[in-house]
């Protein structure tokens, strides 16, 4: 059994930048090779409902794949039956593990649609079987796992690794780099990120003080392999379908789930790295086992290169809308951002966004690939002819992963930048299941105020027979 102190001190190796041992342990050879752009990648997907139906169905209209494996511990419900059924010529399997095993020589590629808790052991594996990765956001649910995934790309540069923030590949990364490059964007000083949408977990009862009672597993359902590296937990319908993003043992709340598609450029071309602080300014419905029903986050961001300090204000729940500057106009919604399948409703009175204030410009935008404009319309039409040209993508999100695992783009949203957004967003719902403020220093990756806090940053020790995905 791996205790606290071992699996901790393990942690605190890892992120001492000791090498990842993953890739010796397994025995595993990375594999590179530059195919030509017309090559289709074979590609093995693990969780195929849902979400994993949609981002199959992406990888589809590339015409760039060849399906080899499908992997669901529940292969025998209704969401996954259409996916199996469209590729009938696809290995099955419900454990991830043994796909790799009896599988693993037959496909260069993998795509992850799990839930948060599950991303970790699946890269890391795929990683250390010499495999490209694709994985929805978060990278993470921990941050050492974030950490670890990190070192493990790093150690494997011939691997193309993506994270499922797909606005990474559309109008806002380019147009927020372009009006970087020109200076339009400079001297920002804070951000507010929003996300007012109803939640699952939003007519749960607080009052909670125990975890759900055991019912009867569905139909050949595969639970342990689900738990993965989780501390066991009887099967419970609110853990399944999506439900287990309410969980803190599972999910990352609105913060993981959409914080990557709000905030995910400005956190890279601003540089802003690791916060110092992070702060839970207010809470409605704490409680120990699922997320508040509302949820004010403060990270703040030291200077960087010349760049003043950036305080970054999250705000979630139906009742904790932000304040808006005068001049915002109306809130838009993109319509390219995809269905998320957790229940969304368009009641929200403020569609999810940002609004970002520099010392002599303030800018409003959306999720995903929504672009930003600049507030008020006044001012945005005196900036008009000021503006630069901004490129198109070449390539969308799925494009440019099979591209990269052919040798010919590299990913926009790597393991290596997207991994510390995922470090962010890992203390800041630390912040929230405490209810507290942290101190970080980001030298020594170590919590300063808390030693419990601190001590979360690695989790919990894995399951026994799941800590191999960690051993150095």
């Amino acid at each position: 059994m791996t205790t606290r102190r071992d699996f901790l001190k393990t942690m605190s190796m890892a992120s001492a930048g000791l090498a990842l041992g993953a890739g010796d342990l397994l025995n595993a050879q990375t594999i590179s090779s530059k195919k030509a752009r017309g090559e289709k990648v074979k590609i093995a997907y693990v969780g195929i409902g849902n979400r994993g139906e949609q981002i199959i169905g992406d990888f589809a209209r590339t015409g760039m794949v060849e399906v080899v494996a499908l992997c669901d511990v529940d292969m025998g419900a209704k969401h996954t039956q259409k996916v199996i059924a469209k590729y009938p010529k696809a290995k099955q399997f419900r454990d991830f593990r043994q796909m790799f095993d009896k599988a693993g020589n037959e496909f260069d590629a993998v795509a992850i649609a799990t839930p948060d808790h599950s991303h970790f052991p699946i890269s890391m594996l795929a990683l250390a079987s010499g495999k490209h990765v694709y994985v929805e956001k978060p990278l993470a649910r921990t941050f050492y796992e974030a950490e670890l995934l990190m070192q493990a790309a790093l150690k494997r540069p011939n691997l193309a690794t993506q994270v499922g923030n797909q606005g990474h590949s559309e109008a806002n990364y380019f147009q927020f780099k372009a009006w970087m490059d020109a200076g339009i964007i400079k001297d920002v000083t804070a951000i507010t990120a929003h996300m007012n949408n109803p939640r699952r977990w939003h007519t749960w009862d607080t009052n909670i003080y125990k975890l759900p009672s055991g019912q009867q597993l569905p139909k050949d359902m595969d639970w342990d392999t689900w738990l993965g590296v989780t501390p066991y937990h009887e099967y419970n319908q609110d853990y399944h379908q999506g439900q287990w993003r309410c969980w803190y043992d599972f999910g990352m709340g609105a913060l993981g789930d959409w914080g990557a598609h709000i905030l995910d450029t400005a956190h890279e071309f601003l540089e802003l790295g690791l916060p110092y602080e992070v702060t839970m300014q207010y809470a409605n419905g704490h409680n120990d086992y699922f997320f508040p029903y509302s949820s004010t986050v403060l990270f703040r961001f030291p200077q960087r290169k010349g760049m003043p300090p950036v305080d970054i204000t999250w705000y979630d729940g139906l009742d904790n809308l932000p304040p808006i500057p005068q001049g915002y106009g109306v809130s838009g919604l993109d319509p390219n951002i995809p269905a998320t399948n957790q229940g969304d409703t368009p009641t929200a009175k403020l569609n999810p966004g940002k609004i970002i204030y520099s010392r002599d410009l303030t800018f409003k935008g959306g999720s995903h690939g929504s672009t930003l404009s600049i507030i008020p319309e006044e001012k945005a039409k005196e900036m008009a002819d000021k503006l630069p040209q901004v490129p198109k993508s070449p390539s969308n999100h799925f494009e440019n992963f099979l591209l990269a695992c052919n040798g010919i783009e590299k990913t926009r949203s790597p393991f290596e930048i997207n991994g510390v957004l995922s470090q962010v967003f890992s203390l800041g719902v630390m912040a929230q299941r405490l209810n507290t403020q942290l101190f970080f220093d980001s030298r020594t990756k170590q919590i300063t105020n808390n030693e419990f806090a601190n001590a979360m940053l690695a989790g919990l020790p894995p399951r026994k027979g799941w800590d191999q995905f960690y051993k150095l």
